[in-house]
C-alpha cells in the first residue's frame, strides 16, 4: 500500500463512521487505520476514474468489485498488496452490515489470487543478545565521544522496550500503549489489549524488569497506572510512538551486525520461533501472541520444521 495513495472523500459519511469505529470500537492500530483508509481511496479513485463518480457503497454489486480486481492484475500487483486491498473491503462491508447499512457483502464469493505463503523472517537466537544489548553500548559510546552531558534516558527506554518485545512477543503498538497499571512486576505478568481490544495475559521475564525498572528509576516516573509505562522522553509525558522505535531501532541493529531493514515485529516472530524450538505447545504461544486463530500461529511450526530439514540435509550422512 503506497503512503500517497489518495483517501476517500472527508465528505463520506459512511467513511467517516469507519475510521471512528476503525479508531475508538476496534482499536486497530494507527497503522491498520491508515492501510485500510488507503484501501478506501484507492478504490474511490478507481470508481471515479472509471464511472464518472463517487463509489455509492450500498449500490454496488460484486461486478464492481471483480472490474476492480482485474484493474489491480494489470497493474501487475503481487497477491500480497491484492489481499490487503480486499481484506479492507470487506472489514468495511462487514461494518457496513453490522450498522444496517446494507443487507449483503457485495464481495462475497469474489475468487482472489492464491496468497504466497511467507514463513516470517526472525532473528537467530544467538544473535538476540547483542540486540538487546545494543542500546547500554551506543549510550557508553555517546558518552565517550560526546564533550556534553548526554541524557541516558532514552537508551535505557529502549533497552527495556526491545527486553519486553522479545520477552512478552508483545506488537509494538501494544509496548508503546503499555500503561504502568498493566504491569505486574511482582507476579511477572503483563496485561496486553491486542487488536479489537481483547485482553490476554503475557509473561514477564526477570532481564526485562529489570530493564523497567532501571528506566523508571532513571526517570523518576511517577508510576501512575494510568500513566505510560514508556513516554518519548524531555519532559514530555506522552506515550512513545511506535515510529519513533523503528528509527531508533536501525541504529541498534547496526551496532549488532543485523540488518537494519528489520523490523520491531521480527523480535515478536523471533519470540515465538525460539519459544516453539524449546518445545513450547503451541496453544501456548497463540494465546501468548494473542491470535485469535490458531492456524496464524501454525507457521511458527514450519519455521521451526525447516530449520530441522536444514540441518539434517547439512549434517546427516545418508540426507
Amino acid at each position: 500500500m503506497t503512503p500517497d495513495a489518495d483517501t476517500p472523500p472527508a465528505a463520506d459519511p459512511l467513511v467517516e463512521r469507519f475510521r471512528q469505529h476503525l479508531v475508538t470500537g476496534r482499536n486497530a492500530s494507527p497503522y491498520t487505520a491508515r492501510n485500510y483508509l488507503h484501501a478506501l481511496g484507492e478504490f474511490s479513485t478507481w470508481h471515479r476514474e472509471t464511472a464518472g463518480k463517487a463509489p455509492d457503497w450500498t449500490a454496488l454489486r460484486r461486478e464492481d468489485f471483480r472490474l476492480y480486481l482485474r484493474s489491480l492484475g494489470r497493474r501487475g500487483l503481487a497477491r500480497s498488496p491484492v489481499h490487503l486491498r480486499f481484506s479492507a473491503l470487506r472489514t468495511f462491508y462487514r461494518f457496513l452490515l453490522r450498522e444496517d447499512v446494507v443487507r449483503e457483502i457485495p464481495l462475497r464469493n469474489l475468487t482472489l489470487p492464491k496468497p504466497e505463503r511467507r514463513l516470517p523472517t526472525f532473528i537467530p537466537a544467538d544473535r538476540i543478545p547483542g540486540l538487546l544489548e545494543a542500546p547500554a553500548k551506543e549510550l557508553a559510546r555517546e558518552q565517550a565521544s560526546s564533550k556534553s552531558p548526554v541524557d541516558a534516558a532514552p537508551f535505557l527506554r529502549d533497552a527495556a522496550l526491545l527486553e519486553i518485545l522479545y520477552s512478552s512477543g508483545l506488537r509494538i503498538s501494544e509496548a508503546c500503549g503499555l500503561p504502568v497499571g498493566n504491569i505486574d512486576l511482582s507476579g511477572r505478568v503483563l496485561r496486553v489489549r491486542g487488536k479489537g481490544r481483547k485482553e490476554r495475559m503475557v509473561p514477564l521475564g526477570r532481564p526485562a524488569i529489570a530493564a523497567l525498572e532501571r528506566y523508571w528509576e532513571a526517570v523518576k516516573h511517577p508510576r501512575d497506572p494510568d500513566a505510560p509505562a514508556f513516554t518519548s522522553g524531555n519532559g514530555n509525558p506522552t506515550p512513545v510512538t511506535p515510529g519513533e522505535i523503528q528509527r531508533r531501532l536501525k541504529r541498534y541493529l547496526a551496532s549488532a551486525g543485523l540488518d537494519p531493514a528489520l523490523t520491531p515485529h521480527k523480535l515478536r516472530h523471533s519470540f515465538a520461533t525460539h519459544l516453539l524450538d524449546r518445545g513450547a505447545d503451541l496453544r501456548s504461544v497463540q494465546e501468548m501472541l494473542g491470535h485469535a486463530r490458531l492456524t496464524s500461529t501454525e507457521v511458527y511450526t514450519h519455521v521451526s520444521t525447516e530449520r530441522l530439514r536444514q540441518a539434517y540435509n547439512a549434517a546427516h550422512p545418508r540426507a
